[in-house]
């Protein structure tokens, strides 16, 4: 297994590529942090499920992937916006709406991961890690 510098990107790399050719589940190396999207992807309706792998030696998160029911992919593409090398960082008025709010963005928060709604909600600012749509 390769070394990763940026595993969030990895992870959503694969959701996309699952998708896009029609897998019905991926996995991926657990973290908190990816478990925390996967549960803001399944609350926002992107994905159907996922469960936490501990059958091998290292923890998996495994995601079920939806598709509506003429079998396209419910998620059409995913942005890391805030990178390694250069991070980006917003304050609660300025985070983005994404496609007019069709779309969502995942914020990393002091009280935890959140969509870009609910941040603004509860006024937290933060790193924008995501877009999804």
């Amino acid at each position: 297994m390769a070394v990763l510098s940026d595993p969030i990107s990895d992870f959503l790399t694969r959701l996309k590529n699952a998708s896009r050719a029609s897998n019905e589940f991926f996995t991926a190396p657990h973290s908190k942090t990816k478990e925390a999207i996967a549960k803001i992807l399944e609350d926002e309706g992107y994905i159907w499920n996922y469960e936490v792998s501990t059958d091998g030696k290292f923890k998996e998160l495994k995601v079920k992937v939806k598709y509506s029911d003429n079998g396209t992919p419910v998620l059409t593409d995913v942005k890391r916006v805030s990178k390694p090398g250069i991070r980006r960082y917003v304050g609660a008025g300025e985070i983005p709406r994404v496609l007019n709010g069709l779309g969502i963005s995942i914020v990393s928060t002091s009280k935890g991961l959140k969509t870009g709604t609910h941040a603004r909600k509860e006024k937290l600012g933060g790193e924008l890690l995501a877009f999804v749509w």
